[in-house]
């Protein structure tokens, strides 16, 4: 088994299950998983796991990503983007100044309500059944985090614009939201990941790419997290599992070997525990 991290292109019209299932075929194996799920709709950077590898899904998927949206005014639908049925239209007569003030009150921190089209389980169903069945559930809330928004374009109902947000935000709901701000309705119309953590666009693959000869991504590809160099003694200890203590007040920390990371560990109180080991 092929242990390591793949960055993809994900395609268009693609599901981010679709793109591991693809995967697991080349490698010739189940031990695959993604790190954050990108919408048929959308393209872009799909970080997938590998092997041991598959271990590093959550630290991955919390990292924050950044996305190039393009919203339509006007129009609202029940997937929030441009596949789904229009349920609202409105006729709208907003200045590109109001809309430049609306992307820049837009608040840092909100609850973000969860599209009905979506994976998030309530009572133990997927949102999207209730929603194919038309049965209505209240949609769940969580807080997000906007870092940052850019309009890189307007041009009469279209806004193009750049976000750079904190997991589990939905760009969908964002569009929705934002649109709500400006006293209209809007819907997503297409949408590109081009970062995730420290993975850029220009770092991925294209998935038709993909052979079972490919490199794969090991740990120095996937974090920044600052370095020790250890003796052998706390390699054996590493081997085994077990805590270390360090000299360094670090949260997170690369373990390295000839100044190759062979784990990351993270400050437990007085000592470091592992979180992930390569070796």
């Amino acid at each position: 088994m092929q242990d390591g991290v793949i960055f993809i292109e994900k395609p268009k019209n693609w599901t981010s299950r679709d793109v591991v299932n693809q995967i697991s075929k080349i490698f010739n194996t189940k031990k695959v998983g993604h790190t954050g799920t990108l919408d048929p709709i959308a393209k872009g950077v799909l970080i997938v796991c590998l092997g041991k590898y598959t271990k590093l899904v959550n630290l991955l998927t919390n990292t924050s990503k950044t996305y190039i949206a393009t919203m339509k005014l006007g129009i609202e639908t029940d997937t929030l983007d441009i596949t789904g049925n229009i349920i609202k239209t409105e006729e709208f007569n907003i200045s590109e100044e109001k809309i430049r003030m609306a992307f820049q009150n837009f608040p840092k921190k909100y609850n973000q309500e969860v599209p009905s089209f979506s994976a998030i389980k309530v009572k133990g169903k997927k949102l999207y059944e209730y929603a194919r069945k038309n049965i209505k559930v209240e949609l769940p809330k969580k807080e997000v985090e906007i870092f940052s928004l850019k309009i890189l374009e307007i041009k009469k109902d279209t806004i193009i614009f750049e976000a750079n947000v904190s997991k589990g935000t939905y760009i969908r709901s964002l569009i929705r939201d934002l649109a709500y701000q400006m006293k209209t309705v809007g819907t997503m119309t297409d949408l590109i990941r081009t970062k995730q953590g420290n993975v850029m666009l220009q770092d991925c693959i294209p998935l038709e790419k993909v052979t079972k000869n490919t490199s794969l991504k090991q740990l120095k590809d996937l974090f920044s997290f600052p370095s020790i160099e250890i003796n052998e003694e706390e390699v054996k200890k590493v081997q085994n599992g077990n805590s270390i203590k360090l000299t360094t007040n670090e949260e997170t920390i690369f373990l390295t070997k000839n100044k190759e990371p062979i784990a990351i560990y993270k400050k437990n109180e007085n000592k470091y525990i592992m979180i992930f080991k390569a070796i």
